[in-house]
């Protein structure tokens, strides 16, 4: 049984392997376009004290994604 759940649902320090990156148009290019692609590993670093932005490390880089465009990324944890 693997466990996938959305980017925004992990804590500080957690990490993971994304799994899916969902959203449509645009926004789905731009994700891809991030780094942010099947097969990753992805950590996240910080989450803003009021829970926007979240600051992940990908590839090596670091990146702030808004919440509601963390949700759309599945990763198995």
């Amino acid at each position: 049984m693997s466990n996938e759940i959305t980017l925004n649902k992990l804590k500080p320090k957690q990490e993971g392997v994304i799994v899916r990156v969902g959203g449509s148009g645009a926004l789905h290019r731009r994700l891809l376009d991030m780094g942010l692609v099947k097969g990753s590993p992805i950590k996240v670093e910080r989450i803003a004290p009021l829970g926007d932005p979240i600051d992940i490390k990908i590839k090596g880089y670091h990146l702030s994604l808004r919440k509601e465009d963390a949700a759309k990324i599945i990763v198995e944890v």
